[in-house]
């Protein structure tokens, strides 16, 4: 397998335990967190929820691009290769996020053409696929990634496999979403039906009709009252917390406004993230949106360039920490900030200010619209750099996964 795989175990330090437990076991906040780095220890995200058109609008990759990112689904990741960066270093705490990413990259390198690479991660519900796998991909894969796809889940049935029944419909994300559909129907709506629009206009019909009085029920309010009923989108309590301004709106008023941007404030034939929202698929191959790295204009460039890429386990302080002073240039943080407290959101700041040449470009995404750096962060590092207002509002808004409060964009001072 012709891509980089450095895997950083860790050996008393449980990393996904090191970022998410802020309190007490014995709390009730602390109880919640291990509830969710419990569940979050499985498959989270089949796709990830940042929009990679906006990230490489607000990046502005070039050819001597060194960027640092967290893998997440992946998609993201074998998206920016289609921008055509010199190496990107790709960092998960979620072992089975690294094992799916791996799986992309081998598919990529190995699968012969863009038809079989899209049946496999754009249709994801094809036997042939399992078949694709067999012969092709399994064994460019490495021991800890191969045993992953070729184990056995709690049905079962090989992991492989999803990749025959709908891969989208799998991971807290997947089952999250699909608890959803299953709820709306019990309250009188169908989410599939906005799919039928063909304008914008429709989609805010259907969203009125069909769509927004589910959020409005005693049912849907009194469950997502609780904090532990966001945990399939993989939202952690403190980012539950963010997201209702600490309780000051009820969240299914938040998920509403998130919902309705979703399906209407972009077109449907341009945005892939509804189409999984309120389709759980994307849309067959060449009738529909998908993402950068499933075009089929964008599969050479993708399969030539998977051997850029560094997969690492670890997190993102440890790993920088190893990393010489200006060696990176790019860096991809999604919403992890909103996990963290304000020594680890110091200690995350010095070592990619430490790590960054000038110029330097950081973007994340934050479960509310400021952004939380000022006033947590030290004002002696946030002097080295200048945040872009105008140009993170202007690609917020451009940002079709809809679902985050703000997007931000700073810049490294020369």
């Amino acid at each position: 397998m012709n891509v980089s795989a450095k895997v950083f175990e860790p050996t008393s330090v449980d990393l996904l335990s090191e970022a998410v437990h802020h309190n007490r076991a014995l709390s009730a906040a602390g109880f919640l967190e291990r509830t969710f780095t419990f569940a979050f220890r499985s498959m989270v995200y089949p796709q990830i929820w940042e929009d990679p058109r906006a990230d490489m609008e607000a990046l502005e990759f070039t050819p001597q691009s060194r960027v640092m990112t967290i893998a997440s689904g992946g998609c993201n990741v074998m998206s920016y290769l289609t921008g055509n960066p010199a190496r990107i270093i790709a960092i998960d705490l979620n072992e089975t996020h690294i094992a799916l990413l791996k799986l992309k990259l081998a598919a990529a390198q190995h699968l012969p053409n863009h038809a079989t690479f899209y049946r496999f991660f754009g249709s994801a519900d094809d036997r042939r696929n399992v078949h694709l796998y067999r012969d092709l991909i399994a064994q460019h894969l490495d021991a800890e990634t191969r045993a992953y796809w070729d184990g056995r889940d709690i049905s079962g049935r090989r992991r492989i496999s999803r990749f025959a029944r709908n891969f989208y419909r799998y991971g807290l994300l997947g089952r999250f979403i699909t608890s959803g559909h299953v709820m709306a129907r019990m309250l009188g709506a169908n989410p599939k039906r906005i799919l039928d629009a063909q304008t914008i206009d429709e989609q805010r019909e259907i969203f009125d009709r069909e769509i927004g009085p589910a959020f409005d029920h005693p049912l849907l309010r009194w469950i997502t009252s609780n904090r532990a009923s966001l945990f399939g989108l993989g939202i952690p309590p403190v980012q539950y917390d963010a997201l209702s301004d600490n309780g000051a709106r009820p969240m299914s008023e938040v998920l509403k406004e998130r919902a309705q941007r979703l399906a209407t404030g972009f077109d449907l034939k341009d945005n892939y993230f509804a189409w999984q929202a309120f389709g759980r698929r994307y849309a067959p191959q060449g009738q529909g949106p998908c993402p950068p790295y499933l075009d089929k204009a964008n599969f050479l460039a993708v399969k030539t360039r998977t051997n850029r890429v560094t997969v690492v386990h670890d997190n993102m302080i440890r790993f920088l920490s190893n990393e010489p002073a200006e060696s990176l240039d790019r860096y991809i943080l999604l919403d992890a900030q909103d996990w963290m407290d304000d020594a680890t959101l110091n200690a995350l700041w010095r070592e990619i200010t430490r790590t960054s040449r000038p110029g330097a470009r950081v973007i994340f995404r934050t479960a509310g619209e400021p952004s939380i750096l000022p006033g947590r962060v030290s004002s002696a590092l946030l002097e080295r750099w200048t945040y872009d207002a105008a140009r993170s509002a202007d690609i917020h808004a451009k940002d079709r996964s809809a679902i985050y409060g703000g997007f931000h964009l700073y810049l490294k001072r020369d």
